[in-house]
């Protein structure tokens, strides 16, 4: 039997946290072994990479390039294409557009020997869209590649999910919006801080920014066509994305009833804290190297219900935490078809239901 092998493409701010994730629960959850590709030798990351390697992932690169790396005192286990082909499961990480660029060059090559593939959110139309808890049952055997929609858009979907779509009365949504209040940059990221809060255009006439028509894209999975628009700004902030929503309903609730829906659903966590630097504190205290895992956080004292059909309410949203798990949540899937639910409980001591 194939070993069961993780690559991860990218040591960004997503892949890396993965990486690492992966590394400290791996026997948890069923995996063997983990490798991962870095495609740039740089002096300024020999310390992750080291870090990495000390707990237990194997770093791949490009033959190129594999000489550079050693120069960097970085010591190499396979090439790219080797890496590639001995894995069960590969998640690429890589900035927008790559991912398209490596399932062309590499991944549809190595279809016949990889179970399965998945790319990021800015990866459009790589594979079928996927997000944990929102629709783990539209996937069957044939979808070998897999689009982790953007953290945004987890948030988004993850609340119109719990709040509009009643079960079985999945037509309850009347409308969807959205304002999307973006921190700017990772604090990983050297560059890419504004020095004013920024607003953004709307690139769709029917769904306005990217995270609807993406979240409409993910429901659409499961054959709803949902009415949602959202905008987005930048805020000269680092710490975490905000989003205010406003659903509309078509059956009336209360809003304890929709704070019962909300802490009901194990993937919202719930907070009274109003700032996204208390949050992001609690997430570096007590999440796994400052990661939550939820899909959202709901500030609750922000939640209003107007005339029994409109609820509005601001949440932030763990970027780069919902990502991770959706993308373990799907190679656990990969690898454990029948028991992948039950595999990935092991991650649920970084969920959290209140903040």
């Amino acid at each position: 039997m194939k070993r069961k092998i993780v690559h991860v493409v990218g040591t960004g701010t997503i892949g890396e946290p993965l990486i690492g994730l992966l590394t400290d629960y791996k026997t948890k959850l069923g995996i063997d072994e983990i490798t991962f590709h870095k495609n740039t030798p740089l002096k300024g990351d020999r310390s992750k990479v080291f870090d990495l390697q000390r707990r237990g992932a194997r770093l791949s690169v490009n033959p190129d390039r594999m000489q550079d790396f050693k120069d960097l005192g970085m010591d190499p286990d396979f090439e790219t294409e080797d890496a590639i082909k001995r894995s069960s499961v590969v998640i690429d990480c890589t900035p927008k557009g790559i991912g398209h660029k490596n399932k062309e060059n590499y991944y549809q090559k190595f279809s016949d020997d990889v179970i399965g593939f998945m790319a990021q959110g800015s990866e459009d139309g790589f594979g079928k869209k996927y997000a944990r808890g929102i629709n783990d049952e539209v996937f069957n055997e044939d979808d070998q590649f897999v689009q982790i929609v953007s953290c945004n858009t987890h948030n988004l979907s993850c609340i119109t999910n719990t709040l509009a779509l009643n079960g079985s009365e999945l037509d309850n949504l009347v409308e969807g919006k959205f304002v999307c209040i973006r921190r700017a940059n990772d604090i990983s990221q050297p560059g890419g801080f504004i020095p004013s809060p920024q607003v953004g255009g709307h690139h769709s006439e029917k769904y306005g920014s990217h995270h609807a028509e993406d979240a409409a894209g993910l429901f659409n999975t499961k054959n709803l066509d949902l009415n949602l628009f959202s905008s987005a700004m930048k805020t000269n902030s680092q710490y975490m994305h905000i989003l205010w929503f406003n659903l509309k309903v078509k059956e009336p609730i209360t809003l304890q009833g929709a704070m019962d829906k909300l802490e009901a659903n194990p993937l919202v966590a719930m907070t009274q804290k109003d700032m996204t630097s208390t949050v992001f504190s609690f997430g570096r205290d007590h999440g796994h190297y400052g990661r939550i895992l939820n899909e959202t956080v709901v500030v609750e004292q922000t939640l209003n219900v107007r005339n029994e059909h409109e609820i509005t309410g601001f949440c932030f949203t763990p970027q780069d935490g919902n990502s991770i798990l959706s993308s373990i949540a799907a190679a656990e899937r990969f690898l454990f078809p029948h028991a992948y639910d039950d595999k990935i409980q092991c991650l649920s001591e970084l969920v959290y239901s209140d903040i």
